[in-house]
């Protein structure tokens, strides 16, 4: 790993409402995480992120593990609720001191701050008004955005507007997996829509700042057919509209797919879209976040209900349950590093003014072992950074790396079973223990930035 571009940034990446706990704290308002965690079953283990990491309380702690971790950057995100705790109105400045402390924290241990506005945590005041299937919620985001932009500006440069819109949207209110837990198929088509329309809008609100970059996250599995049969090829690319063509077209290429309607009909009306939508959501950008693990093996399905007029939005006709025969990570995740060297090179393809690329998440679970030796996450990282590297070689312009995760955390639906972290966190003592990975991520950093430094 030796062809990484000058400047290139080695970092981790964490998210509010999976680390931070403290949800009562200094005014922080209820977030649909907090209520989708009380529905009975929604949860594994009825676990919450009431306490987590407890961050809020421990952020001396972990900024002095990323100093001795040695990495040039970290990707957190913003809780909304914390900020505005209704969503709109009223601003919580003790929530924006605890960014402003943690922010400044980073700075003083020479780490850039990438500060990412929403990775899920919508207050749930919002919700109770529609959520992201109205268009009044991009509205309040973008206030939401300019708010935080003008308290944190003057320390943070790197701006992403949202992490992984398609789980926010199709995965919360199409399949019901995540908060909100709802099972629409306009409702999450919509809830799409409108976040892209929020990002545009946020990225004209903050717009004007010297030296500020703008992005967003986007997860970009490649979707591979199981076989050759046009069947499958076809499936392939209904999965990819829905995974990845229906937010990247808009952005990338200011134009809505071709297939969409086809693939969606009987489904929506199309209510959501509005004239000068596209405009706003292909506002030029800065860069793209990539966040990759695995590749989707995706197979020709019949219909759950046959009847498209009843049909939810994620029936497509498609399963991804016939993985491959190759390593799996303890959540069953299929491991091909080439499937990260694909995602990049084939975007760029896709898109050739695509801007500058970081990969915004990569990581793993893997069992613990005797003194939390965990070398199967270890090879993981190594050959996904090699794989990284490959895309480089490709002519793919990447900026930098973000390891998923820093600290084990709450990881949503699966709540406290699995563990992403080169920390491993005590949940019962919250104890931090870094793992074998801590020490090898925190070598190469070091490595690569004495090896940059020498060729000048």
């Amino acid at each position: 790993m030796t062809d990484f571009p000058q400047g290139f940034r080695w970092g981790v990446a964490t998210s509010a409402y999976q680390i931070e706990g403290a949800v009562d704290a200094d005014g922080r308002g209820p977030s649909i995480w907090d209520a989708f965690g009380a529905v009975p079953g929604a949860v594994a283990g009825g676990d919450t992120g009431a306490v987590a990491c407890d961050h809020y309380h421990r952020m001396p702690e972990d900024l002095a593990l990323l100093g001795e971790l040695g990495v040039d950057a970290y990707r957190f995100s913003v809780a909304w609720p914390r900020i505005v705790p209704d969503g709109a109105g009223r601003v919580e400045q003790r929530g924006l001191d605890f960014y402003r402390r943690l922010v400044d924290g980073l700075l003083d241990r020479g780490i850039e701050p990438f500060l990412t506005l929403y990775h899920w945590d919508l207050p749930q005041a919002l919700e109770e008004l529609g959520g992201w299937r109205s268009r009044d919620t991009a509205e309040r985001f973008a206030e939401y955005a300019a708010v935080v932009h003008d308290a944190l500006g003057d320390r943070v440069s790197k701006w992403t507007t949202f992490n992984e819109p398609y789980v926010s949207s199709i995965v919360g209110y199409g399949e019901g997996r995540h908060a909100p837990g709802a099972r629409e198929g306009h409702g999450s088509l919509a809830a799409a829509h409108h976040l892209m329309v929020a990002h545009g809008l946020a990225v004209r609100a903050m717009r004007g700042t010297p030296g500020h970059e703008f992005g967003i996250v986007l997860n970009q599995s490649p979707s591979t057919p199981v076989t050759s049969s046009d069947a499958d090829v076809a499936a392939a690319r209904r999965h990819d509209l829905l995974l990845r063509r229906q937010f990247t077209e808009p952005l990338f290429a200011g134009r809505y797919p071709d297939d969409y309607e086809d693939t969606f009909a009987g489904v929506t009306d199309l209510s959501f879209r509005r004239d000068g939508d596209l405009e706003l959501i292909s506002t030029p950008l800065d860069y793209v976040g990539i966040n990759y693990y695995y590749r989707q093996h995706v197979a020709d399905a019949p219909h759950r209900d046959p009847d498209p007029a009843t049909r939810t939005s994620i029936d497509i006709g498609i399963d991804t349950t016939r993985l491959p025969d190759v390593p799996r990570t303890a959540m069953n995740w299929p491991v091909e590093p080439e499937g990260l060297t694909q995602t990049l090179v084939g975007l760029k393809e896709r898109y050739p003014d695509l801007p500058p690329v970081y990969v915004t998440e990569n990581g793993c679970v893997y069992p613990d072992h005797p003194g939390f030796v965990d070398q199967e996450r270890i090879e993981y990282l190594r050959t996904h950074l090699a794989a990284a590297n490959d895309a480089v070689a490709a002519g793919v312009d990447l900026r930098g790396y973000f390891v998923w995760s820093f600290l084990d955390n709450f990881e949503w639906a699966h709540g406290y079973k699995h563990r992403f972290g080169l920390v491993h966190v005590d949940y019962e003592t919250l104890v931090r223990t870094p793992r074998a990975s801590f020490h090898w991520y925190r070598d190469l950093v070091a490595e690569q930035r004495a090896r940059t430094a020498a060729a000048g």
